[in-house]
């Protein structure tokens, strides 16, 4: 509990089962009143090692259904607890659970409804290991969408997010894509339904264990978040009518 709000924080997993002790052991368990983990069919012990920590809500999809689809499983369980903040950290270790103390306090105390860790505000991307096509990627992507979607967040490609439970109940994210899309279709949700997103400065750590997609993969992603900043700006002009609205 923090400020009288529930907090969940939930694990959207594949193939963690190295990381996810060290991501654990770290979540603030003095304010952190649930954790889930969803285990999207992992061919590793990712959910042996989730109940060898005492994770109590565990669920683990009988097929893969892709990181949107994971996440969506993790909200909805979120919301079913009861959640009144809702923090998603990937459980590769990739980003350090010791910021959801700030980030949820932020919510709690209704500064601001969402809350994202930025690697690029400050140093933590490079300085980390992001790989520098990846950061090249990024910055232009973000700097695309801030001009599309009218907005400055630092990036929008961050997997470590903080939402207040009405966000949650009032973006239709069951609609989104099950794929790594997901994130930006839900940004643009967000800020389509008018709220405001904060920023953090996070540190990250790139490394052999830590997810991670190819080029191949990271040119789709790309190309999918130019199709989403030119359908959020083409809805707000009334020209077209996208049904994750």
């Amino acid at each position: 509990m923090l400020n009288n709000k529930k907090v969940v924080v939930v694990l959207p997993a594949y193939n963690a089962a190295l990381t996810l002790e060290k991501t654990f052991l770290e979540i603030p368990m003095d304010i952190v009143d649930e954790v889930v983990l969803v285990d999207d069919a992992s061919k590793d012990e990712t959910v042996e090692v989730g109940r060898k920590l005492g994770i109590r809500h565990i669920i683990r999809h009988d097929a893969n259904k892709g990181y949107g689809g994971n996440q969506k499983s993790c909200y909805n369980k979120a919301l079913e607890l009861g959640a009144d903040i809702v923090i998603m950290v990937h459980p590769d270790y990739q980003y350090t659970p010791k910021l959801i103390l700030a980030m949820s306090s932020i919510i709690a105390n209704d500064v601001y409804p969402a809350v994202f860790g930025s690697r690029i505000l400050g140093k933590g991307a490079l300085k980390g290991g992001m790989p520098k096509y990846k950061y090249v990627f990024n910055r232009f992507l973000t700097l695309t969408q801030n001009i599309l979607i009218g907005q400055k967040l630092s990036e929008y490609h961050t997997g470590y997010r903080a939402f207040s439970a009405e966000i949650l109940r009032d973006i239709n994210y069951m609609a989104n894509s099950d794929d790594f899309i997901f994130d930006n279709e839900m940004v643009s949700q967000v800020f389509m339904k008018g709220y405001d997103i904060a920023e953090v400065t996070c540190p990250t750590k790139y490394f052999e264990e830590a997810s991670s997609i190819n080029f191949k993969r990271s040119s789709i992603y790309g190309l999918g978040v130019l199709r989403v900043s030119l359908q959020h700006r083409l809805h707000k002009w009334g020209l077209i009518k996208a049904k994750i609205y």
